[in-house]
C-alpha cells in the first residue's frame, strides 16, 4: 500500500496510546495510524477493534506492529512507560522510564528519523529531555505534552466557576508538569478582559473572595491526576483529547500557541532544561517559545521549577 499521509505512529498502546488513538481517529487528522507495543495479541486486537468503526470516519489505514512499521512517519507520539500509581509523583518514576526511552529513541530513530517527536510519558519534561538528548535532534523537533492538559483543567474549572464557555477563557499553567507547576495568574483573561479587572463586573462578585477562590481552583488543578488515578488507576481521556490538539497544530501547520514542554533557552537565567511556555507549535515541531514577562512571584515559580527538574536530571546523569 502506498504510504499514506499525514502518518501517525503511537509507541506504547496503553490506556493513554489508545485513548488518543481513538480521538485521533474520530478527528479525521491521520490517514494513517500505526500501532507499536510489546503486547502484539493485545495490539492486534486494539487495531481490529478500531477499524471496524470504518464506515463512520474518514478513510484511514490502521496497522500495527514492531518499529519498522512507523517508517517516515509525520509524527511519532510515545506513550510507553510504567503508569503513575496512587501517592506516587511523576518525578518517582523517573528512573525507571528514562532507562526504557534509552531503549526505544534509537528504534525510533532506526526508522523514523525525521519525524516531529511528541513525548507524553511521565515525568513528561524529564523524558523529553531525555528523548532530545539521546536522539541527537534539534530541540525544536522534540516536543513534550507539557502542560497543555492542566491547561484544559484550568480553563474548565475556570469557566465553570464563571459560568462561561471554556473556549472563552484564556489562561495558562507553566512550569513543571507536576508538582511545582503554577498559574499565571497575572496574564489570566476571560473574553479579552483580565480576571483582576473582570472580577470587578462578575455577577458573583459580591459573594467571591478572588485570592482564595483563585487558590482552590488552582490546587484541584494541580491535584487533579492523583484524585482520578485514586479513584480509577489512571487517567486518560483529557491527555488523549490534549494530544490531537498538539498533533492538529503540527499536521496542519497551525502555528498555534500551546503551552507544550520544551528546550529552555535563557529565560530568566534558565537554560537546558525541558518546561512548559507558551510556544509557536507548527509542522517543524516548535517555532518559537513565547518568553512572558511574569510577576516576580511567578518568575519565582519558574525558576523553581527549573530547580526541581535540573535536580533530578543531574541525578539520572542526564
Amino acid at each position: 500500500m502506498e504510504n499514506l499521509k499525514p502518518k501517525i505512529s503511537i509507541v506504547g498502546c496503553g490506556n493513554v496510546g489508545m485513548r488518543y488513538a481513538y480521538a485521533l481517529l474520530i478527528s479525521g487528522i491521520a490517514r494513517s495510524i500505526v500501532l507499536v507495543d510489546i503486547d502484539k495479541n493485545r495490539l492486534e486486537g486494539e487495531a481490529m477493534d478500531l477499524a471496524h468503526g470504518a464506515p463512520y470516519i474518514s478513510p484511514v489505514d490502521i496497522t500495527y506492529g514492531d518499529y519498522s512499521e512507523i517508517k517516515d512517519s509525520d509524527l511519532v507520539v510515545i506513550t510507553a512507560g510504567s503508569k503513575q500509581k496512587p501517592g506516587q509523583t511523576r518525578l518517582d518514576l523517573a528512573k525507571d522510564n528514562v532507562e526504557l526511552y534509552r531503549r526505544i529513541i534509537p528504534e525510533v530513530m532506526g526508522y523514523s528519523p525525521k519525524s516531529i517527536f511528541l513525548i507524553v510519558t511521565n515525568p513528561v519534561d524529564i523524558l523529553s529531555y531525555a528523548a532530545y538528548k539521546f536522539s541527537g535532534k534539534p530541540a525544536r523537533e522534540v516536543i513534550g505534552s507539557g502542560t497543555v492538559l492542566d491547561t484544559a483543567r484550568l480553563r474548565f474549572m475556570l469557566a465553570k466557576y464563571c459560568d462561561v464557555d471554556a473556549r472563552n477563557i484564556h489562561a495558562y499553567i507553566l512550569g513543571e508538569h507536576g508538582d511545582t507547576e503554577f498559574a499565571v495568574w497575572s496574564k489570566a483573561m476571560i473574553g479579552g478582559v483580565l480576571f483582576k479587572d473582570y472580577c470587578y463586573i462578575c455577577k458573583n462578585r459580591a459573594l467571591c473572595q478572588q485570592k482564595e477562590e483563585f487558590n482552590k481552583i488552582f490546587n484541584a488543578v494541580r491535584d487533579s491526576a492523583y484524585k482520578i488515578i485514586e479513584k480509577k488507576g489512571e487517567t486518560s481521556y483529557g491527555i488523549g483529547l490534549a494530544l490531537v490538539r498538539i498533533t492538529e497544530a503540527v499536521v496542519n501547520d497551525e502555528n498555534a500557541i500551546l503551552p507544550v514542554s520544551s528546550l529552555v533557552d535563557d529565560y530568566l537565567g534558565i537554560n537546558d532544561v525541558y518546561l512548559s511556555l507558551p510556544a509557536v507549535v507548527n509542522r517543524k515541531g516548535v517555532r518559537e517559545i513565547l518568553k512572558l514577562e511574569l510577576s516576580e512571584e511567578e518568575k519565582n515559580l519558574f525558576i523553581n521549577s527549573a530547580h526541581t527538574l535540573k535536580k533530578v536530571i543531574k541525578d539520572l546523569g542526564l
